[in-house]
């Protein structure tokens, strides 16, 4: 029963969106497409006795007209009308529905009233035709009294407008029949317009900050679908108590594996945790070798795809055939100096002669009267790794000091020491003196205590690393122990990791998500 009421919500909501959209769009097209293209309007803004006007005070002009002997202002009215293009097309003046050789394009009737006078007032956007030229007499607009309808004739020329072109007739006129008292006063009666548009329509409109009834009605419309849509969302959440995604999955997992990508992990599990409340996260994270042998212990151990999830930074050695990986990022590395050692850019070259003891004060490069300090990660760290193969080209030499300061008994050369950690190495550059390191760029770059090192004139940045102008950087690979199942929290995690929220995540902390690139083939380093 459930599933038959999600399913009527279901459609219910498709079909209100589907209205949503169809509706207006019809009658988009039916306005502006079919029944718009032409159109012309008219408003009758002024239709008032002349005594209003001249006792306001404000029209001394009214005052002063001049007007046939005998006329009483009390039986003088004005009228303003409006003539304007409302469609989207031009008006031209073969649009107008009247014979050849009659230049009338529209008529303005006026019952009970004698028209004295006409000026144009206002003229915007017309094509070819100066209304101006009706103030000096021109007879195209025509005025005169039809004696039988006992009503006044104003005949206005075939007007060609553009597109929101209008313009304004002002009419002086006097009460068809002046007779009676004196304190009768005027009682309009309405203007009439008369014309029509080929291929288009004409309607009297309202003033612009009014909406129109049709206006009114479709989004009355829309409110109805928004509603609508918004009760049957709200019901669907409420069927599901969970409220979690399709893609979401229960259950625990076991991230391991490197340092350097830690941080990156911990929170993409814990974005992907508040999405899907049934997902519990634990963390192991020392190295990518020993995260890779943890997994493949796990998996032999239960002999299936256990719920563990090794990160490594690089691919893995050829002793685990049952590992499967799934890159994830173009992780950037950064050599780290300490801040008295007075150098920003380093040579390949040099970072190779620097781990190789020979150079043993940065004086020697360009830098302060400071003795190098060289620190490291030990063998199974996944940064060390990218760093031979990118970098030094070789393996590091071994250590020779505990502290990088000074050198055990028995051994020779400058200072060496290893760090467990990328938090260990970064924090062992900063303390000590003409100190040397490496690390991943995203912690390095937050360090305010160190220095990140330049390698032949380019910073760490993923343009560069793409284009391979930056040599140091690596592939974050994620490791399952053979195929996991598609609907184990394991599957759905990684999944996770490629879609926007994961890459936003890895991005976040400085990196390059290998779904952002067009061809995968990027994402791992040449050799």
């Amino acid at each position: 029963m459930a599933v038959e009421l999600e399913a009527i919500i279901g459609i219910v909501g498709l079909v209100l969106a589907l209205l949503g959209v169809i509706v207006p769009v019809c009658a988009a097209v039916w306005e502006f497409g079919i029944a718009g293209r032409k159109r012309l309007g008219y408003r009758v803004q002024m239709d008032t006795p002349l005594t209003g006007e001249v006792q306001s005070g404000h029209a001394q002009v009214f005052e002063n007209l001049t007007l046939p002997a005998g006329t009483d202002l009390a039986d003088v009215s004005i009228v303003l009308l409006r003539v304007h293009n409302h469609g989207v097309t031009d008006i031209v003046g073969s649009d107008y529905l009247v014979n050849d050789d009659n230049p009338t394009g529209v008529r303005v009737r006026l019952p009970g009233r004698r028209v004295l006078g006409v000026a144009v007032t206002e003229l915007r956007g017309t094509l070819g035709l100066n209304l101006e030229q009706q103030r000096n007499g021109d007879p195209r607009i025509r005025m005169f009294d039809d004696e039988a309808a006992g009503a006044g004739i104003i005949d206005l020329p075939r007007v060609p407008l553009k597109r929101r072109g209008h313009y304004k007739i002002l009419a002086v006129l006097r009460r068809w029949d002046s007779g009676g008292s004196r304190f009768h006063r005027y009682v309009s009666a309405p203007a009439e317009v008369h014309t029509a548009i080929e291929g288009g329509t004409v309607t009297e409109t309202e003033a612009p900050t009014e909406w129109s009834k049709r206006v009114l009605t479709l989004i009355a419309f829309l409110v109805v679908v928004i509603v609508g849509l918004g009760v049957t969302t709200t019901v669907t959440i409420l069927q599901s108590p969970d409220s979690a995604p399709l893609d979401c999955a229960s259950g625990n997992l076991t991230l391991t594996g490197s340092t350097a990508f830690s941080a990156v992990m911990k929170d993409a599990a814990e974005s992907y945790r508040k999405t899907c409340p049934g997902a519990q996260f634990a963390f192991d994270f020392d190295s990518s070798d020993s995260g890779l042998q943890k997994l493949n212990e796990t998996g032999k151990r239960e002999q299936r795809s256990p719920a563990m999830v090794a990160i490594t930074d690089g691919v893995k050695p050829d002793k685990y055939p049952e590992l499967l990986a799934q890159p994830i990022a173009l992780a950037l590395f950064t050599l780290v100096v300490n801040k008295k050692a007075g150098v920003s850019d380093l040579s390949p070259k040099q970072i190779q002669e620097l781990y190789d003891g020979k150079i043993a004060n940065w004086k020697e490069i360009g830098g302060t009267d400071v003795p190098v300090r060289l620190v490291g990660r030990y063998p199974d760290s996944g940064t060390r790794q990218a760093f031979q193969q990118r970098i030094l080209e070789h393996w590091e030499s071994g250590p020779n000091s505990r502290d990088c300061e000074t050198i055990e008994n028995g051994t020779t050369g400058t200072p060496h020491c290893f760090q467990s950690s990328t938090e260990a190495m970064l924090s062992t550059v900063a303390r000590i003196d003409g100190a040397i390191g490496y690390s991943e760029f995203g912690s390095a770059s937050k360090n305010n205590d160190v220095v990140l090192v330049h390698i032949d004139g380019h910073k760490a940045t993923r343009d560069d690393a793409v284009h391979r102008a930056y040599p140091f950087w690596g592939t974050e690979c994620a490791y399952t122990y053979q195929e996991p199942k598609a609907d184990s929290l394991v599957a759905s995690f990684l999944r996770y990791l490629a879609k926007e929220v994961g890459k936003d995540i890895i991005r976040s902390h400085g990196n390059l998500a290998c779904a952002d690139l067009e061809n995968p083939v990027l994402c791992q380093p040449p050799s």
